[in-house]
């Protein structure tokens, strides 16, 4: 069992993170994590695994708090998809989060820039008008249409998206808006709601199985929580209210910022593990 105990981060600095990472988890339809990874890496100083089921954990507040937000405020969700979606993501949250303790470090981190920098790259493209599908989906309207293609593609996608969001407390937003857009031809909006629907009983299933591990800091994900919920609301209104273009260029801005956070952290501790120790003198060993 992983050591969850945080000596590092007092509550203001939780509740600070909580806040921040609630606003972008609301603006970027769920992908809190992109912001609670980092920011507990740099300042809570708890093991690789916790940090991400302490993330996950957190989630709950920021996707079920953004998604009420959304149906509040009119916002759309695509239940053709999204049903498949939320199944998959219950079954892949209880199956991720085992895998986050069997990986290493810098396979996490490998995996974390991928995701982050595809996504970059989709978007700008999109606000470039480099899009060569033109904002059409990528299956054609008759497939779209017939329920036994649309179930079965949507479950499977949610069952890796799912997994993928609980082993690695993203959110799953980074993957989720990205596949509604590209598979399903949903606008940006649209998929935003969509994924913070999606991803609130993933990230129940993906918290049970962290905290049955060991893998998740309950009280520090308790302040997370509460100071998600503002952010969770300014950020899912900031959404709302901006264009497709400006929120594309913001989503795809602030995971190019994590991706190479992510690179540089990566190259300073390659640099701290080939830096020899001191070589002891001989006053060293006569003491």
């Amino acid at each position: 069992m992983a050591n969850t105990d945080n000596k590092h981060l007092a509550t203001p600095g939780a509740l600070a993170i909580g806040v921040t990472g609630g606003a972008v988890g609301g603006l970027l339809g769920g992908g809190s994590g992109v912001f609670f990874v980092p920011a507990l890496d740099r300042f809570a100083r708890l093991p690789r695994p916790v940090l991400h089921g302490t993330s996950t954990t957190a989630n709950i507040a920021v996707c079920t708090v953004g998604a009420a937000v959304y149906a509040l405020a009119g916002g759309a969700v695509d239940l053709r998809a999204g049903t498949g979606l939320i199944i998959g993501g219950i079954i892949g949250g209880f199956f991720g989060a085992g895998i986050v303790s069997r990986l290493p470090d810098h396979i996490l981190r490998l995996l974390f820039i991928a995701v982050v920098l595809t996504t970059a790259a989709k978007l700008y493209l999109d606000a470039a008008g480099l899009d060569p599908l033109a904002g059409q989906a990528a299956v054609s309207p008759s497939l779209l249409a017939d329920p036994w293609f649309v179930l079965p593609v949507t479950i499977g996608a949610g069952i890796v998206i799912g997994a993928w969001a609980a082993a690695l407390g993203l959110g799953g937003g980074l993957l989720a808006v990205p596949t509604l857009v590209l598979l399903f031809g949903a606008d940006l909006h649209t998929a935003a709601g969509t994924s913070l629907l999606m991803f609130v009983p993933n990230s129940i299933a993906g918290a049970i199985v962290h905290l049955r591990k060991g893998t998740a800091a309950p009280s520090l994900s308790g302040w997370l929580s509460l100071g998600a919920i503002p952010g969770a609301i300014a950020g899912a209104l900031l959404a709302l209210a901006l264009d497709s273009v400006v929120l594309g260029v913001v989503f795809g801005t602030f995971a190019l910022a994590m991706g190479i956070r992510e690179i540089n952290q990566m190259i300073r501790t390659g640099r701290c593990a080939r830096t020899p120790a001191p070589a002891k003198t001989h006053s060293d060993e006569s003491r």
